[in-house]
């Protein structure tokens, strides 16, 4: 399956690159993915300790109601961008101001044009019948926040494209902050639902602020019509892609959110939510680095294979382990926190989310890759796939399994991820396998031994402890035991940059 054939350096396409570039490149990728990785990690701690909180204060119905205005929000966050931000990262060449410009006016147009959007939701009084007037404020404040979001947009494209991560996360660290703090104290006092609505409006306006303290440019507007091209020409396709994995993941989920009981839409929810957390740690924090790097790299074929492949290899390093860890202690975790036994119903569907996660892992990485060197059309062909076959299964899943069909469907859906390292492979003979066996066989061990100890991890806290304790060192000495050379190799060639 994996081929390994060598790299035609004599290739046509293949550019010679020059050593001090690709040092400079390296250089930044891996010191801005390190202080990226550690500003994000501060980040998903922030928000993993107040999803503990908030999971002891707030229901089901509340999750849900959120769940349900976001999904809203999700859909229509598309029309919001046309693709132009991927395509001026992707570029090749540097950006003009015109372009820049251009990009900044459309997307303001579009952003305003969606607060009305919202406003005429709320007319309608459709959401308020399934949420109260606490789903109304929420929309209306993630309505306000894109026009703030807008106008940040291009001083977040100039950090990436000069691969400046670590300014780019400190607008972040202050919103995660803000907003999370603010939930949490109004979710003590009560506020319910509604804390949503504070915090996202002091989020979006606090970020805004330190994001033109660290990267001004000269703001301007401008709609010019061969830049509009240049930036349509690859933004289109992206957005369809986009568009697409918003018909598979929002409207699919609002479809949802509509039909189900609020309760049992909040349950599904929040296991979504909570196995996602792994994955945003993780994969997210690494795509926002790879993006931009590989687009640099996209003519050098020798030295993006090894970039893709160490990407996979330190994304699997940390996520299985995480999501091993969240699968066995999930349900001692609603044993021993009294608070948190409303969730028991949740527990399978968050299993299958998690299970599905493990394959985004390996998946993600590689369609990333495919749009970061200009292969959208292989793209648009897997998100075809995955969007069909989630509007068939999950229906007929549902009906079976009820709400708990919702996340078995995205588990089976998720063994068809073998389908991008094919794609990929077309484009750079990387060696997946290798960079992931290690792992997967330490993780198999440490799963092993996690479910053999259940009895006791339900027994109290201190229990529940030392059973994460445990199985985490068995993780560790697994992998030191099969793959010490391989790590040994990957960490001293990050040294090395």
């Amino acid at each position: 399956m994996i081929n390994q054939t060598p790299i035609d350096t004599t290739d046509e396409v293949e550019e010679v690159l020059d050593p001090e570039e690709l040092g400079e490149i390296k250089r930044k990728s891996v010191s801005g993915a390190l202080s990226f990785l550690l500003r994000t990690a501060l980040l998903q701690g922030i928000g993993l300790a107040a999803a503990f909180v908030l999971s002891s204060y707030f229901s089901p119905e509340d999750f849900g109601i959120y769940g349900l205005v976001t999904q809203i929000i999700g859909l229509l966050v598309f029309f919001s961008d046309i693709g132009f931000a991927a395509a001026l990262v992707q570029k090749k060449d540097e950006p003009t101001l015109l372009e820049y410009r251009t990009a900044f006016t459309i997307q303001q147009i579009l952003s305003w044009v969606l607060f009305l959007v919202c406003l005429g939701i709320v007319a309608t009084g459709f959401l308020e019948q399934k949420t109260g007037p606490a789903g109304n404020w929420i929309l209306l404040s993630l309505a306000v926040s894109f026009p703030l979001a807008s106008l940040k947009t291009i001083s977040s494209i100039m950090l990436e494209r000069r691969l400046d991560f670590s300014k780019l996360v400190i607008p972040q660290i202050v919103e995660q902050l803000v907003f999370q703090g603010l939930l949490i104290f109004l979710a003590w006092k009560g506020w319910g639902a509604m804390a949503y609505a504070y915090a996202i409006l002091a989020r979006a306006i606090l970020g805004l602020g330190v994001m033109w303290l660290i990267q001004p440019w000269s703001v301007g507007l401008a709609i010019n019509r061969p830049a509009l091209k240049s930036l349509m020409s690859y933004g289109l396709k992206f957005q369809l892609n986009d568009f697409l994995a918003r018909i598979k993941d929002q409207l699919f989920f609002l479809v949802l959110g509509s039909w189900l009981p609020l309760r049992e839409f909040g349950y599904l929810n929040w296991s979504k939510n909570w196995s996602m957390y792994p994955y945003n740690l993780t994969v997210q924090n690494v795509m926002a680095v790879t993006f931009p790097t590989f687009s640099r790299l996209q003519n050098h074929k020798a030295a993006l294979q090894k970039a893709i492949e160490k990407s996979l290899f330190f994304i699997t390093l940390a996520i299985f382990p995480l999501l091993m860890g969240m699968a066995i202690f999930i349900y001692p975790l609603t044993q021993v926190m009294t608070q948190w036994g409303k969730w028991e119903p949740a527990i399978l569907s968050f299993m299958f989310f998690t299970f599905s996660i493990g394959w985004a892992a390996i998946s993600t990485p590689l369609t990333n890759t495919l749009n970061a060197t200009g292969q959208i059309n292989q793209t648009l062909k897997l998100m075809v796939i995955w969007t069909s076959l989630t509007w068939i299964l999950t229906p007929i899943l549902m009906y079976f399994y009820g709400f708990n069909g919702i996340a078995l469907s995205a588990a089976l859906i998720s063994l068809t991820s073998v389908l991008p390292i094919f794609y990929v492979q077309k484009l750079v003979p990387i060696r997946v396998w290798d960079q992931i066996w290690r792992q997967l066989l330490a993780v198999i061990v440490m799963g092993g031994i996690g479910y053999l100890g259940l009895d006791q991890w339900v027994k109290s806290l201190a229990h529940f402890g030392a059973g994460v304790v445990i199985t985490g060192l068995v993780y560790l000495v697994i992998l030191a035991i099969v793959g010490w050379r391989k790590m040994e190799l990957e960490f001293r060639s990050l040294r090395s940059s």
